[in-house]
């Protein structure tokens, strides 16, 4: 009796420790092996990007320069790719680039045009200087004060005046106390310290701006740079309906997002220039619309530019356009 309740508890026992083993098996069966490639996974993270690693078929992300690298070694460019990592700015050589195009439109000549000066009549009182500054709109008025503030002596200082009047009045366009400054404009783009004071307002007010809003909206070509770049510089950066905020709103509605929210680049750029032509056509400043409306080729320019896929903006840049016909940006 003793005997068989012995042996009915080694059975027992048997069975447990064969269940225990059937379910260490099934479970090592299902897991990775180690040292395994082909079946272990890593996630690696720093400075907010992360890369998958999976044996062979692993691929790389680099936002930094925009592709994900497969495993085969070959490179696929990301949709929308950017924050932390993303290249800010242009470099020197597409910078210049960049501003060649815009001097262009601005003054028909790939130089920079430091002592330009002319009242187009567009309610924005006089023009002048290498990004076309205004005395209408504020900027011209930055550039005479920084100017000062570094040479006391010079023939605009008398008119700060009033060009920090027009800076917040409603007649901002009035030139009307204004008479000598084109002459002494030009007299003062000779001296180094006035070209430097223009450089300086212009990346202050419209390059780093602009290049803050690529960061921001994942614009990471060189061509959706210089295009936000010259927008600036001819819209402003205010909150009217001709400005560059506005533009970009009325873009997001009509691409369904922004590069950022994974919109193709080129596509939203497409409608981006789109924008902005129906814009200069028809400004909402009804002081701007006609001067403007003869702007468009502008915007033409670009479209061509990307229609022909140099979003890297790459020299030489022949233009075609019949208003810029045989130019070319080195």
């Amino acid at each position: 009796m003793r005997l068989w309740k012995f042996g009915r508890a080694v059975l027992l026992l048997v069975l447990i420790l064969g269940v225990f083993l059937l379910a260490a098996g099934i479970y090592m069966h299902d897991s990775p092996e180690i040292g395994n490639e082909t079946n272990s996974t890593a996630n690696i993270s720093g400075n907010n990007s992360s890369n998958n690693l999976s044996g062979n078929n692993s691929t790389i992300s680099d936002p930094q320069n925009n592709t994900v690298i497969s495993g085969n070694n070959s490179t696929i460019p990301l949709n929308h790719s950017c924050g932390e990592n993303s290249a800010y700015g242009l470099d020197s050589e597409k910078k210049l680039r960049a501003e060649q195009l815009t001097s262009l439109f601005e003054n028909n000549n790939l130089t920079l045009q430091y002592g330009y000066a002319e009242a187009l009549g567009d309610g924005r009182g006089i023009t002048c200087g290498r990004a076309g500054f205004t005395t209408g709109t504020g900027d011209a008025y930055a550039v005479v004060k920084l100017y000062t503030e570094r040479k006391l002596e010079n023939s605009l200082a008398k008119y700060l005046p009033e060009l920090e009047r027009l800076n917040s009045a409603e007649d901002s366009g009035d030139t009307s106390r204004l008479n000598g400054f084109i002459e002494d404009w030009k007299i003062e783009a000779n001296d180094p310290i006035f070209r430097q004071a223009q450089d300086e307002i212009n990346d202050r007010l419209y390059y780093r701006p602009a290049m803050d809003y690529a960061k921001n909206l994942c614009v990471t070509s060189a061509l959706g740079k210089a295009i936000l770049y010259d927008t600036i510089i001819q819209h402003g950066n205010g909150d009217d309906l001709d400005s560059l905020p506005a533009l970009l709103k009325r873009t997001e509605g009509m691409a369904g997002g922004t590069p950022k929210t994974g919109i193709n680049e080129a596509v939203w750029l497409s409608d981006f220039l789109s924008v902005r032509r129906n814009d200069l056509a028809h400004a909402y400043d009804a002081e701007t619309r006609q001067e403007w409306a003869k702007s468009v080729s502008r915007v033409d320019v670009f479209m061509e530019i990307l229609n022909v896929g140099n979003l890297d903006l790459k020299g030489p840049i022949e233009i075609s356009n019949k208003d810029y016909e045989g130019a070319v940006i080195p």
